[in-house]
């Protein structure tokens, strides 16, 4: 069964349940059949007892009938259709009178049988039902009325009934598994499509997808499911192509610089002061690269961070202020106002060093986009289970076109209308990697030249 294909298997299973529901059918037929055979010849013999103990004639110690014309009876003369046979014993055991058809043989007294009990015995090898009626006179058992009738025609038909249900049987069983499995090959038929174009799927060809079958059934739901997971195979691969693409080239900039300015530099002597300007710029470049390789490192690291996430008790209040802190040189160069509105303490479980770059990455974004002498609104507030973290700038927006972009890997808006603004596109993807990691839920509204809100909810 382990080599059987799918639709053999269930087919095969099929088979098994419904081989035993007819074998019980089939012995409920067989049962209820000689049940009716066996009443009938029982009825059959309890109506000649009952007749033969109105017709005996009981003189001194001998037993027979008042009426010899009995004999005459066609059932009590022959042995060809349908035979009764009747014989009468007296107390000593002695046959008294028997019917012709039993001609030279007798029927059988069984002492360890009960009176009035009807059981199969065998009369020249033949099988026959018997009943043994006391007979009384006067109170005083006087002998025994033995009555059998033959079993032939009745065992005949349970023959010819038991032979047929035998031979139908397996032919039912072979022609239910032929077309069990020809429904079942139907019924599988989307399976044999999930195969086919599992087979045709590569890294070159992700467009293939699975036809639908038209009963929406449990494999309709599961083709459905196995295209959306090849959606999201092929949106994920894309991101990657294109998240290695973008690497690249942001990569390759800053490396093409520092190497094109010292080529020049290189070309003939310079002054001092020439030289340390040149020197410090590609030391920026350098660091832009250093910055730029850590944040790829980290995007890599979180695809399989969540088996590592601390859950611990975080203030929230205290990473706020330390990461105020830290960009404090960067606060004072561009005159920004910060406002924290902490007015009590808030504790999350979660992972403080993951939160924290979350934190990092989002003030970063804010005083980076304020405009000089602007402002940054932080506030903590809670709402039923869940702590809300409000970060709000006064910069230059984000246009509402780009605001379903902003947590693509190296997407920037607008980079070419604010060259002045550095950076690598990549902080709000980790941002949202990581709120994704730790089911923080997070959200941005912008309004161009007005500034940005960023909203954190942790449950």
């Amino acid at each position: 069964m382990l080599n059987f294909s799918f639709r053999n298997r269930i087919a095969f299973n099929y088979i098994i349940s419904t081989a035993l529901l007819i074998f019980v059918v089939f012995f409920a037929i067989f049962t209820i059949v000689k049940y009716s055979v066996y009443s009938h010849i029982n009825s059959d013999i309890k109506s000649e007892v009952d007749k033969h103990l109105t017709e005996i004639e009981v003189k001194g110690d001998r037993i027979g009938l008042n009426h010899d014309d009995e004999w005459k009876e066609r059932e009590h003369n022959t042995v060809a259709v349908n035979p009764v046979f009747v014989q009468f014993y007296d107390s000593e055991g002695n046959i008294n009178e028997k019917s012709p058809n039993l001609k030279i043989h007798s029927l059988h007294f069984y002492k360890n049988r009960h009176d009035h009990e009807l059981f199969d015995t065998r009369f020249v090898n033949k099988t026959i039902r018997q009943i043994q009626v006391p007979i009384y006179h006067q109170a005083v058992k006087k002998g025994y009325l033995v009555v059998a009738m033959s079993l032939e025609d009745s065992q005949m038909v349970l023959h010819n009934l038991s032979k047929t249900l035998l031979i139908t049987y397996p032919l039912i069983l072979v022609v239910l598994f032929l077309i069990a499995r020809l429904i079942a090959g139907r019924s599988i038929k989307p399976v044999t499509s999930i195969i086919d174009t599992a087979s045709r799927i590569t890294k070159d060809n992700l467009k293939s997808r699975i036809e639908l079958p038209q009963n929406k059934d449990e494999l309709h739901k599961l083709s459905e499911t196995i295209n959306h997971l090849l959606d999201r195979i092929e949106n994920t691969i894309e991101r990657e192509k294109q998240f290695t693409s973008d690497a690249s080239h942001e990569l390759r900039t800053p490396l093409a610089v520092i190497k094109g300015t010292l080529e020049v530099l290189i070309r003939k002597p310079r002054e001092k002061q020439e030289y340390e300007e040149k020197i410090n710029f590609c030391i920026s470049e350098v660091n832009r690269v250093n910055n730029l390789v850590d944040q790829l490192l980290l995007l890599a690291r979180f695809e399989n961070q969540k088996k590592n996430i601390q859950n611990e008790s975080v203030h929230l209040n205290s990473l706020l202020l330390d990461n105020i802190a830290r960009f404090s040189t960067k606060i004072k160069s561009k005159n920004v106002q910060v406002e924290a509105k902490l007015n009590e303490d808030f504790y999350i479980k979660s992972d403080s060093y993951l939160v924290s770059i979350i934190l990092s990455n989002i003030i970063s974004n804010a005083i980076k986009y304020s405009k000089e002498n602007g402002t940054i609104n932080i506030s903590l507030s809670k709402e039923n289970e869940t702590i809300n973290c409000c970060i709000s700038d006064t910069g230059i927006g984000i246009i509402p076109e780009d605001l379903n972009k902003i947590f693509n890997s190296f997407y920037r808006s607008e980079a070419i209308n604010h060259p002045e603004i550095k950076g690598t596109g990549l902080g709000l993807s980790i941002v949202k990697r990581l709120c994704e990691l730790l089911t923080i839920d997070v959200a941005i509204e912008s309004k161009e030249n007005s500034g940005t809100s960023v909203f954190l909810s942790f449950h």
